[in-house]
Parts: structure tokens; C-alpha cells; sequence
């Protein structure tokens, strides 16, 4: 792994004093916290100890160590701590860079997603975990606990798979939900969102809106109505909010195809569906990605 000038590598306890002096050194030059920061209790020997349990991260720059952390597994979810970079390296990109590389090694490993603990007394330090996508799943002051669910990759070999695919969100979705959904043309949008209408038990048929840009179609029982809409003519997101949206949003499922870019700012909280074909046979694949704590609480890949 390596980015803006640094190599990163998974370490097992031979990285332990090149581990300790990230965490020594980052640790230390943060701002004296009441009660203190525990990883200031570190030692060589313990840190050598959770890197044999578990293993971590070492971001080195021309050989010498700028940042760092150590794995914390807890049930499927990957667990970080001591992450550290050092006060030399810091606004450089490295801190981005090791995130980067945590989810790309709990993705290969199967994990469901990274989970993490903050202080809410570095508000700079928990931006830093927001703008990453981590949102707060517990509080007990001056403790975070921060989450993030990774992507989830889908197959989609056929059209039936397609279908399943939406009938199988539609039974995690309700009403205030946004999902947007990207992808080429023939990727499956409107077939996905045409089996997340039926699953809903809506009114009318689900085609593609592009010339109306969007179609309201109420529940015809108990349930949320399906705001269906295309933004492939629009020109920005300001042309979206000229459609009124946010009225329909708390008391419906709202569905927008060719979204991203432009639908993001509606909610927060937002599934987004990334749909590709493959040339060669013409199977598809979809990328679930969620987005706020929503979705983080949402089981996805089942």
C-alpha cells in the first residue's frame, strides 16, 4: 500500500517501537486532556503485545515511521485504535491515507465495517472521522464510539437477481429513506427500482420518468408512497430542490436514478447503488454504500 509518499504495511510485534514512537510522539503532542489519554500508559512491551494479538498499520516515509495503528477486531467489525501520526507528518494526506488502507484491509478480510473510539474534547479529531464517513453510535462523555459500514458488493449475474436484489432492500426500507442509484445506461436502475415498487405494494407502474423527471406512486395499503425520480436532465442540484422533494421525504421512499452529485444533500442519511455491467458477458454488479447512522445500523449484505 502506498500513497502521498508513504508506504503502509500491515506489522505484526517486530513493528513495536517504530508502533510506539507514532503513538508516543502523536500522542503526546496533543493537547493535555482531562481525564488524560490512556494510550499515554503505552509501553514497547504493550504495544509489541496487542501487535501479536491483532496486528496494525505502519505508514513509513523514506524508512522512517509518520503514522500508525493497531487492530482491535470486535466480533465482524474491525476495531482501531492508537491511531497516530506524527506531529511532522500531520496535514500531509497521511492521516487520509492510513483510513484508506484500514478499510481496504477490513474489506479483504470480510469485515462489515470499522468501528473506532474518539474524545470528544479533540473536536478537530472527530471532523476528521465525520468527513470520513464515521458517524457516532454511542456516547458516554468525553468518549465517542464511531462507526462506518463498509461497502457491500452484489452480484447480479440475470435479471432475476436484479429483481431480487430490490425486493430485498425494499424490505429494509421505510418511509424518510433516500437511496440513489448510479450507474450507465442499461446498468438496471429502473429495473431495480421497478422491484422495489412491487415489493412496496405501490400504485401505478414504475417506468423510467425521464420526461416528467419525477412520478409519485402512493402505497395501495399500509406502507410509505415511492418518489421515483430521474436527474439525468438536471443540471444541478438546485434544479432537484425546484422539485419540492423535501415534502415527500419523512412520509416516503424516495428513489433517484443518475443521483449521485446532485441528490446527496437531500438526507444525510442515504443508500447509494453503484450498478456496473460487464462488457464481456454483460452480467451486472451492484455496490451498496452506505451513509450515515441510518444505514450503519441497516444489515446489508444478506
Amino acid at each position: 500500500m502506498s500513497g502521498v509518499g508513504v508506504e503502509i504495511a500491515v506489522v505484526g510485534a517486530e513493528a513495536a517501537a517504530q508502533v510506539y514512537e507514532v503513538i508516543a510522539a502523536s500522542f503526546g503532542a496533543r493537547p493535555v486532556l482531562d481525564p488524560p489519554a490512556s494510550a499515554l500508559e503505552e509501553t514497547e512491551a504493550s504495544v509489541a503485545s496487542a501487535l501479536d494479538l491483532h496486528g496494525g498499520l505502519l505508514a513509513c516515509r523514506d524508512g522512517a515511521p509518520v503514522a500508525a495503528l493497531i487492530f482491535a477486531p470486535v466480533e465482524d467489525w474491525l476495531g482501531l485504535r492508537r491511531v497516530g501520526v506524527m506531529p511532522s507528518a500531520q496535514g500531509s494526506g497521511v492521516a487520509g491515507e492510513l483510513v484508506g488502507a484500514a478499510e481496504e484491509y477490513a474489506s479483504t478480510g470480510g469485515y462489515t465495517g470499522i468501528r473506532l473510539v474518539a474524545r470528544a474534547d479533540l473536536p478537530a479529531t472527530v471532523r476528521f472521522w465525520r468527513r470520513h464517513g464515521y458517524v457516532e453510535v454511542a456516547r458516554e462523555d468525553p468518549l465517542l464510539q464511531l462507526r462506518k459500514r463498509l461497502p457491500v458488493a452484489v452480484d447480479l449475474p440475470d435479471l432475476a437477481a436484479t429483481e431480487a436484489l430490490g425486493m430485498r432492500l425494499a424490505s429494509r426500507l421505510r418511509a424518510g429513506d433516500l437511496v440513489i442509484l448510479t450507474g450507465g445506461l442499461g446498468a438496471g436502475k429502473t429495473t431495480l427500482t421497478q422491484s422495489i415498487g412491487r415489493a412496496l405494494g405501490v400504485r401505478g407502474e414504475v417506468t423510467s420518468p425521464t420526461f416528467v423527471i419525477s412520478r409519485v406512486h402512493p402505497p395501495l395499503a399500509e406502507g410509505p408512497a415511492l418518489v421515483h425520480v430521474d436527474a439525468y436532465r438536471l443540471g444541478d442540484a438546485a434544479e432537484l430542490d425546484d422539485l419540492d422533494l423535501d415534502t415527500d421525504l419523512d412520509t416516503a421512499v424516495t428513489v433517484v436514478e443518475w443521483g449521485a452529485g446532485l441528490a446527496d444533500h437531500l438526507a444525510e442519511d442515504r443508500l447509494e447503488v453503484v450498478l456496473s455491467v460487464d462488457p464481456t458477458d454483460e452480467s451486472r454488479r451492484a455496490v451498496l454504500v452506505p451513509y450515515g447512522r441510518r444505514w450503519n445500523d441497516a444489515e446489508l449484505s444478506g
